[in-house]
């Protein structure tokens, strides 16, 4: 079992910029996504992914403004996220493997951590206006 931890998540104003982090204890991921639920209860839904061979796929919502990259040699997954809005609001997770694989997981909805072979506790990014 990987175990991944999130990080780099807080609270910022409208426009401004983070980047998540998420260390993972090993690598060897065919794919790695970034997942998030804007409040308890809300269906959680794809944001990004990147697979093996470096190919990206974004939700509509995070296109042209967030970038997902990873670096196996640091084990890490990260996403930048600029132009923020109150509407990213949301717990963040970053989550691999999943069964339905790479391919169109960023534009799904209802996602869960059993979709994915790993999945970490999250960290939540508060974006005010």
């Amino acid at each position: 079992q990987v175990q991944l931890v999130e990080s780099g998540g807080g609270s910022v104003q409208a426009g401004g910029s983070l980047k998540l982090s998420c260390a993972a204890s090993s690598y060897s991921s065919d794919c790695m996504a970034w997942v998030r639920r804007q409040v308890p209860g809300k269906e959680r839904e794809g944001v990004a992914s990147i697979n093996a061979d470096g190919t990206t796929t974004y939700a509509h919502a995070a296109l042209d403004r967030f970038t997902i990259s990873v670096d196996k040699a640091e084990k890490s997954l990260y996403l930048q996220m600029n132009g923020l809005t109150p509407e990213d609001t949301a717990m963040y997770y970053c989550a691999a493997d999943p069964v339905m694989g790479c391919r169109g997981l960023a534009h799904v909805k209802g996602l869960h951590p059993s979709d994915f072979a790993n999945w970490g506790p999250g960290t939540q990014v508060t974006v005010s206006s």
